[in-house]
């Protein structure tokens, strides 16, 4: 099979409440959020879905950055490739986009791998665990994530999540700096037996840092992820040292050369694997293998992706073996999507398809509705 097109699809998807954290807003009930879907085709008529999930309160890849990439520099490079062949097809795309401080617009290029697996899944009959040689799971637990400077609000939300029997809570820190404790004072009083992830998305200094992890100490957090920088290796290091709450890594891995350097300055405990930031599953999967032989823990997480999103990366974490809760919010913000048929979402889990590839079938009127 060879690459016969590739189709790019820049939408706009509906929210049902804001999305924020401490770099500013993600996502708006009032503006939707940027998402582009990608479908691959293959000269047989075989046909694959990928998703990007563009913030640029989170890197610097936006929708129009990811939209031109894909449209202007991949598809023109990759029409004629051989689908099966990922190691040219991950090659061809770092030649068109070099790398710089990262592995290049990975973000952009995680929609084509995660596509073009699914072409290679649906083409042959198999799921994703299937060409990964591993036992399929039917379901993974999702964690309830909390955003707001609100401690009354963050104690609500925390008390629906124990209602409705999710395992776990990821807090947003960093958005009022000056409440942080209040709020997850308020959320280990509401739910004291859920597993506590604190997600500070770079908002602090060594000293700051320091200092809130010593209250957080106090107050039972599970991990503390990205308090720091993302460049900032021998920071967390130094915070790893002062504190006995494990330190996950998120924005500062994005490629298997950083997080084998996070492994040489000895910078975390845990990674955070996502598919999107990891150049798609390709990349994360290789990431999360080598973090497991490194010893590390792992988290898995995402960038409020559709259901499309949330069933790719929910595979790749059920084949990692990742135990705790994954932070997979794409529906407790988005109102609607384009998958027809994909994953059951209840609260708490997700029931994942039996289907060949990633398992979601797209609605092509629902993507011209969204399509910008």
């Amino acid at each position: 099979m060879r690459i016969y097109n590739i189709e790019v699809f820049p939408l706009i998807l509906p929210m049902k409440q804001d999305f924020t954290i401490s770099s500013g807003s993600v996502g708006a009930k009032s503006q939707g959020a940027p998402h582009v879907y990608v479908k691959v085709t293959a000269d047989n008529g075989a046909i694959g879905w990928g998703e990007a999930r563009p913030s640029h309160r989170w890197s610097y890849e936006t929708l129009e950055t990811v939209t031109s990439t894909l449209t202007n520099y991949l598809r023109p490079a990759l029409l004629g490739a051989n689908v099966t062949d990922l190691c040219t097809i991950h090659s061809i795309m770092n030649k068109e986009i070099k790398a710089g401080p990262g592995s290049g617009q990975p973000i952009a290029k995680a929609a084509v791998d995660m596509a073009v697996l699914d072409l290679i899944g649906s083409a042959s009959g198999k799921t994703l665990s299937e060409l990964w040689f591993s036992a399929p799971k039917t379901t993974t637990q999702l964690s309830y994530l909390i955003s707001t400077s609100s401690p009354e609000e963050a104690e609500r939300k925390a008390l629906y999540a124990k209602s409705k029997q999710y395992k776990g809570l990821d807090v947003k820190i960093g958005i009022d700096p000056s409440r942080d404790i209040e709020i997850l004072d308020a959320v280990k009083s509401a739910a004291p037996d859920l597993f506590l992830r604190v997600d500070a998305n770079q908002a602090y200094n060594v000293q700051q840092a320091v200092k809130l992890a010593k209250r957080m100490e106090q107050i039972g957090i599970d991990v503390l992820e990205q308090p720091l920088k993302a460049n900032d290796l021998f920071g967390h290091a130094e915070l790893r040292r002062k504190t006995c709450i494990p330190i996950a890594l998120d924005e500062s891995i994005w490629t298997a050369g950083d997080l084998v350097q996070a492994v040489r300055a000895e910078a975390c405990d845990t990674v955070v694997i996502k598919l999107t930031k990891m150049g798609g599953l390709t990349g994360a999967k290789l990431c999360g293998d080598i973090a497991r032989e490194a010893g590390l823990g792992l988290l898995g997480g995402g960038l409020t992706e559709s259901r499309l999103g949330l069933t790719a990366s929910a595979h790749l974490f059920n084949y990692l073996n990742i135990a705790e809760p994954v932070d997979l919010n794409g529906p407790i913000f988005l109102q609607d999507d384009p998958v027809h048929e994909g994953p059951i979402i209840e609260e708490g889990h997700v029931i994942l398809p039996d289907k060949p590839g990633i398992g979601c079938e797209v609605s092509m009127e629902k993507l011209d509705a969204y399509r910008i």
